[in-house]
């Protein structure tokens, strides 16, 4: 998300925060009670400096720990890069936000990713009650990686790609 930090910086202001997990050099994520706290707190301290509407970006984890705190303060947009809708090594699905969600989002998701598979998202998407878009990675997986014979075949390069997600965030974040 660094790399995603200077790019979305040309939107708008980007302030980056870690979980307490990772400050704590571990590697298991906190229990999701302690991640929406964490959450919450960076974006309530930032409320108060704030000089235009705040939105929320996440990459998987923090895409979906961004829905659940978007539900307890308001925001004007969520981002989700790499959503995991679908738990990994259960494969449950987690909707449940989404469908609770009023706040628009919009969904970055690459074609390979198995935490994501475009159908069950679609799904996900006819029942949710937020305005909702979805940007495709061609051949992107959950990292939104594309690999070099799939960036060939499509004649793009990497930067076109990143270019335009870009471009598309852009669009949504000013809709």
């Amino acid at each position: 998300m660094q790399e995603w930090a200077e790019r979305l910086s040309t939107v708008g202001d980007v302030t980056r925060f870690d979980y307490p997990y990772v400050l704590a050099g571990r590697k298991r994520p906190d229990p999701q009670p302690v991640l929406v706290a964490a959450h919450r707190e960076a974006l309530v301290s930032l409320r108060d400096s704030s000089k235009g509407p705040l939105v929320l970006a996440g990459k998987s984890m923090g895409s979906r720990i961004g829905c659940h705190v978007s539900l307890l303060e308001p925001v004007a947009c969520l981002v989700c890069f790499g959503y995991p809708l679908r738990a990994a090594g259960s494969g449950k699905l987690r909707d449940a936000v989404l469908c609770e969600l009023t706040t628009p989002i919009l969904f970055v998701q690459g074609t390979r990713d198995p935490l994501c598979p475009l159908d069950d998202l679609a799904k996900v998407r006819a029942r949710m009650r937020a305005p909702n878009e979805l940007f495709v990675v061609e051949g992107g997986d959950h990292s939104l990686g594309i690999t070099a014979r799939s960036l060939k075949e499509q004649g793009l390069s990497r930067a076109d790609v990143d270019a335009r997600i870009l471009s598309a965030i852009e669009r949504f974040v000013s809709a």
